[in-house]
């Protein structure tokens, strides 16, 4: 079983009377855990979900150890630094999410993404509605 957390923001209040209501974005499932992709592609990773600061400061630290370390340091310290950021993507990622005002709104746990959409939509009906 594996977990997920709800990310949402707060409906908008409702607009001037006659006006089309606003929409909020939908909400976003964030799976707890160790990320594999993060660890592998590192910077890459990172980039692709638009955490810059994260992905240029592992860059800068991978390519400081290679340069700065002994190699053999250096083989160490590389594939290290990969596991730590396997360990703390999915962290930034939701400390992104709640930077920009989808703040913790939940957590669901199913065996996988399409499950767990459905049990958000059983628990938090409010939250679905803003989904595409």
């Amino acid at each position: 079983m594996k977990l997920y957390t709800v990310h949402a923001e707060a409906p908008p209040p409702p607009g001037p009377e006659g006006w089309p209501e606003p929409k909020a974005r939908p909400p976003v499932l964030v799976r707890e855990g160790f990320s594999l992709a993060a660890a592998i592609f590192g910077p890459f990773w990172f980039a692709w979900n638009r955490l810059w600061w994260e992905a240029l400061g592992l860059l800068v630290l991978v390519i400081a150890a290679g340069l700065l370390l002994p190699e053999a340091l250096a083989s160490i310290a590389v594939p290290v630094l990969h596991v730590l950021a396997g360990f703390e993507a999915r962290d930034r990622l939701r400390a992104r999410l709640a930077r920009r005002g989808q703040p913790l709104a939940g957590v669901v746990a199913a065996p996988d993404v399409e499950i767990a959409w459905f049990r958000l939509m059983q628990q938090r009906p409010d939250l679905v509605r803003t989904a595409p």
